[in-house]
């Protein structure tokens, strides 16, 4: 069945309780303290990934703006130098010695449970179709559950339930689902750092998240953003023939 379908069955089937905020509102909030800003942000991301008694660790440094990022691997040696590039829900990727990009897409893994589109800024208002589904507690805090359904297939997961904080309208825990509706991964965010934007206002802005894998292989991964900042990026910083070594 296609995205699509079940974009139209959400809209159809889901009944949201009195008082319920706009779905798209709350996922442009949290979208904010994943990176997705319109005036430009950069950070520095460590994967650190645990498979089977393994330990394989990758930096990279992180510059992104609105649905644009580009993300270069600095550490381990043998890797760095190592790009990938966001164009919108166009990715390539980059190294040196390669004469040309190569096209690659959001969903494959970039290492452990991680794939390339979790080392990218967060756009989920852009990328699914939102339904807020009800109310929980997660950890003591109250949140909103949405079920959010992809609205083309270049986004890195099909379909994601998503728990939003109430108070602080921050993403706390998010399920990935295929598109015929299993769980094969999990994620719980940490917001320990804070960004100031144009304007001075201060925002939250994600510290860790932590993947893990939901069928069985117990592999997990933590992305630690170090460093946030705003910072105006020029289109050109993301131009593919810019970045071409």
């Amino acid at each position: 069945m296609t995205s699509a379908f079940f974009a139209l069955f959400a809209a159809l089937t889901a009944v949201a309780p009195p008082g319920t905020p706009d779905a798209a509102a709350l996922l442009r909030d949290s979208d904010r303290a994943r990176g997705g800003l319109a005036e430009g942000v950069s950070w520095t991301l460590t994967v650190e990934s645990t498979e089977e008694g393994t330990s394989t660790r990758r930096t990279m440094d992180v510059r992104a703006r609105n649905t644009d990022a580009l993300a270069e691997t600095t550490a381990p040696p043998r890797k760095k130098g190592e790009v990938i590039l966001f164009n919108d829900r166009n990715l390539w990727f980059l190294k040196p010695g390669l004469r040309r990009p190569v096209a690659i897409s959001a969903r494959q893994r970039l290492q452990g449970e991680a794939s390339n589109g979790d080392a990218a800024s967060t756009n989920y208002a852009r990328d699914y179709t939102g339904t807020v589904v009800g109310d929980e507690i997660v950890d003591g805090e109250p949140v909103w559950k949405l079920d959010l359904v992809a609205r083309s297939k270049d986004v890195t997961y099909d379909r994601i339930r998503y728990w939003i904080s109430k108070r602080r309208r921050l993403g706390v825990k998010a399920e990935f689902l295929t598109v015929g509706g299993d769980l094969f991964k999990t994620a719980t965010f940490e917001y320990g750092n804070r960004v100031r934007i144009p304007g001075g206002q201060e925002i939250d802005f994600v510290s860790k998240m932590t993947i893990r894998d939901a069928m069985g292989a117990g592999g997990t991964t933590v992305l630690t953003y170090e460093s946030p900042r705003a910072e105006t990026h020029a289109p050109s910083v993301f131009n593919v023939n810019n970045v071409v070594r």
